[in-house]
């Protein structure tokens, strides 16, 4: 449904884009500041001024180029950058569309489950259970689980959606002992966590990192994206009060839509930078 706000913003932009040179004024070419800049910045402050809405059109590259009297090449990169900012999301074939912002999440610093994160901030998560199964663990899954390779493991994959949209895609691993409770159980719109609480698994210690992810043509298809777009990779381990390995986890969040956010303090330096080398 279209409110009042949005279809008036929608005709205020029609009505600028048949004008050729109506918003030229916007574009010092004295400044020293590249063009590109200063209409990332214009763009920026017509969606924020004219209150546009997600999904919300703005108009195509030629008619930013007569609009702003700018070469393609111009708008071009001020759209790349918007697009990598979050701001916008371009549609091949399609256009140029005002995007949702980009949600802060907390799981990188807190011991908490994406279903606990979202339902926090009153959102819902539904996982779409892609395997559930028993498997041997591989060789870095033993690492992390302090088993040996071989050894029976459980294998949760799953696809998650927030608010109807895909989201994340995890795959968690737990040593059988702990999995086998869960196994067979319906995830699909419940909490890990919770389900292993209630059977006396408890988180209460981990260590999580983030670091920047490419996505693969399954990963893009999975998370609606396509291949070639950036992501935020999630890995995991926790354990429950005798250090005893729960679980594994390797998530891929949609980089336009995750922020990750860590509280810092400097009386707790728990934090580091770790080098990894690309090859």
């Amino acid at each position: 449904m279209v409110t009042g706000v949005q279809a008036g913003a929608r005709r205020r932009i029609r009505r600028a884009a048949v004008v050729p040179g109506a918003l030229g004024d916007a574009i010092d070419r004295r400044s020293a500041q590249p063009m590109y800049d200063q209409l990332r910045k214009s763009i920026l402050a017509t969606i924020e001024d004219e209150s546009l809405q997600p999904g919300d059109p703005l108009p195509g590259e030629l008619l930013m180029c007569e609009l702003y009297r700018v070469s393609r090449t111009v708008v071009r990169q001020a759209l790349g950058q918007l697009e990598h900012d979050g701001v916008i999301t371009r549609v091949k074939g399609k256009g140029t569309f005002v995007a949702r912002g980009k949600t802060p999440e907390a799981l990188a610093h807190r011991l908490t489950g994406l279903y606990e994160e979202v339902a926090a901030r009153g959102g819902h998560v539904h996982s779409e259970v892609l395997r559930f199964e028993p498997e041997s663990a591989s060789t870095e899954v033993a690492e992390r689980l302090g088993c040996a390779p071989g050894d029976r493991v459980v294998v949760l994959d799953r696809l998650r959606h927030v608010d109807g949209e895909p989201w994340s895609w995890s795959t968690t691993w737990m040593p059988y002992a702990v999995g086998s409770l869960v196994l067979g159980l319906d995830l699909a719109d419940r909490s890990l966590y919770g389900a292993l609480e209630e059977r006396g698994i408890k988180v209460t210690s981990g260590v999580r990192g983030v670091e920047a992810a490419i996505t693969d043509e399954r990963e893009g298809r999975l998370l609606g994206i396509g291949p070639g777009k950036p992501a935020l990779r999630l890995t995991s381990l926790t354990l429950d009060a005798a250090d005893r390995p729960i679980e594994y986890f390797v998530a891929l969040h949609r980089g336009d839509r995750s922020r990750f956010e860590f509280t810092l303090r400097a009386s707790e330096p728990h934090a580091r930078v770790r080098h990894v080398d690309p090859t």
